[in-house]
């Protein structure tokens, strides 16, 4: 089994967001079954491998990168055209395409189905992002009635559906790293994220959202945007709420109904053990089997099926055209 080497831009302070800490954790669960490593390509760190120095080693077939930086993938792509690369993909949109020797995992159904558009002859996986074990609900007496965080968070829910229910229940805004995420969401009675905003700003799509799904499995009740990857597992009226609902009015008067009533939708625990570390780990070593079998191919055997490159489909269409008016003047 080859090697893997995810590559990351550093891993400090200056890089740190959810793409990051989901890598990360890639990484570790990686680890249970496979040789893996960090390696940074932008910064030097201590006591982790540099990109430079590692392409200075004459054969490298018996590893694989995997890039996920999206605006960095370009790039890496052209850099690590001789090697095995793999692409795991958490947001879609990013302006790039991928040759079909790039096999793709993907972090969401969602993501999945736009490089199954985009990149039809490429192998394409689906590998959840891992739920931690810590979040799990612990039926204590919850003392905050709504939580929001305000890094995604849109105008909307910022500077005016909070504000209104700051003057009605209790509500706490969070601006900054939480310690203890699993504690907080269990004292927490209403969950409330809303990214389509700042995700329609960075032109790219939610990749997975792991904070809804972190507190429904802490026994929030959540009212989501469903945009993006939040579509694989959000339903809204069954397993959570969809925010920003017709008007202002309308959902403050379902989130206090939830508050002061207790009124709650059901939550199939069935949902949580796909993205449980167990799984996770099973179908990530049966993916880097195919991996490892695909690569292994690829040294004796070109690509041969006909990219869907934009002059390709324009010919399509074109043929397309054609037929149907050929078809029409024959048979009149």
């Amino acid at each position: 089994m080859r090697k893997l080497y995810f590559l990351l831009p550093g891993t400090d302070g200056k890089f740190a967001c959810g793409g990051l800490f989901a890598e990360l954790k890639t990484v570790n669960l990686a680890q249970h079954f496979c040789s893996a490593d960090v390696v940074t390509y932008r910064q030097r760190e201590k006591d982790k491998l540099f990109i430079d120095d590692l392409l200075k080693e004459k054969n490298l077939n018996d590893v694989i990168f995997v890039i996920s930086w999206g605006f960095d993938v370009p790039k890496l792509v052209t850099r690590l055209k001789l090697y095995n690369v793999v692409y795991h993909a958490h947001s879609a949109g990013y302006p790039f395409m991928l040759p079909a020797s790039i096999p793709i995992i993907s972090v969401s159904r969602n993501t999945m189905g736009y490089w199954g558009q985009k990149s039809p002859n490429s192998l394409i996986y689906y590998l959840p992002n891992q739920i931690a074990d810590e979040f799990q609900n612990l039926h204590i007496e919850r003392d905050i009635d709504v939580l929001v965080q305000t890094r995604k968070s849109s105008e909307y829910l910022i500077k005016e559906l909070i504000p209104a229910l700051q003057n009605k229940c209790k509500v706490f805004v969070v601006d900054s790293y939480v310690e203890d995420l699993p504690g907080l969401f269990n004292r927490t009675k209403v969950y409330l994220y809303d990214s389509a905003e700042y995700w329609a700003k960075q032109r790219v799509s939610e990749g997975f959202g792991l904070q809804p799904m972190e507190a429904i499995a802490c026994g929030c009740q959540v009212f989501s945007s469903v945009n993006g990857g939040l579509s694989d597992y959000l339903d809204p009226g069954f397993n959570c709420y969809k925010i920003a609902g017709y008007s202002q009015e309308y959902d403050i008067k379902r989130i206090l109904k939830v508050v002061n009533f207790s009124i709650s939708v059901s939550f199939n625990k069935e949902l949580l053990a796909e993205y449980r570390t167990e799984n996770i780990i099973q179908r990530f070593q049966m993916i880097v089997n195919e991996l490892n079998d695909f690569f292994d191919h690829k040294i004796q055997q070109p690509s041969n099926i006909k990219s869907l490159t934009k002059i390709r489909v324009a010919k399509l269409m074109a043929r397309r055209i054609y037929d149907k008016l050929n078809k029409k003047y024959f048979n009149d």
